[in-house]
């Protein structure tokens, strides 16, 4: 079963994280930061993974902290769920158009993480979310993950676009990635023998 439990708590945070790569792309998910639970329920919707997340943070001193820290959870769970990454895809890539905007996601979960965000939203909030914690959140991710992730925005002039293409082409590009290839019948995706 690729299926992951993870609870995370430090004094800051209190996340709980369930995750099946299996799933049919059901979702609930409460952070606190509303923009925020929707742009996670674009991630198990459109990557066709079932999520449940639960995340209690200290907001009062501000959204960073359950930002970044549900990126490590989710990062983790992912990473947990694959196990020994054999007979995956590994890699996925996904041209997201919304409208006026188009974005790009590109991801590798080789084991080796790195993070590469090319993008500017000019608007300081999209919601109620910080819009410069969504990087945090990728490079979390990737982190945890143990993800090379490259992510783009080609165009664009609303920055809840931008935002939104973000996460479904990230979801997309993440879902084909952990998804299962039939020829490779549990061998593991390198030519190195080791992720």
């Amino acid at each position: 079963m690729r299926r992951a439990l993870l609870e995370r708590q430090t004094r800051e945070t209190d996340i709980r994280v369930s995750l099946d790569l299996d799933g049919r792309g059901r979702v609930q998910v409460r952070t606190g930061i509303r923009f925020f639970d929707h742009m996670l329920e674009q991630v198990g919707k459109h990557g066709l993974l079932d999520l449940r997340i639960e995340a209690r943070g200290d907001l009062d001193v501000d959204q960073h902290h359950t930002v970044e820290d549900v990126g490590l959870a989710l990062g983790a769970a992912v990473s947990k769920a694959l196990g020994a990454r054999r007979g995956i895809h590994r890699a996925g890539y996904f041209v997201m158009p919304m409208d006026e905007t188009l974005a790009v996601a590109a991801l590798d979960l080789c084991g080796r993480p790195y993070c590469r965000c090319a993008y500017r939203i000019r608007a300081r909030r999209v919601g109620d979310l910080q819009s410069e914690l969504i990087e945090d959140f990728f490079r979390a991710f990737a982190n945890a993950a143990g993800a090379a992730l490259h992510l783009r925005i080609l165009e664009g002039r609303s920055s809840h676009h931008m935002a939104e293409a973000l996460f479904k082409c990230f979801a997309r590009a993440l879902g084909f990635a952990v998804s299962r290839d039939r020829r490779l019948k549990g061998a593991l995706p390198s030519t190195k023998g080791l992720l």
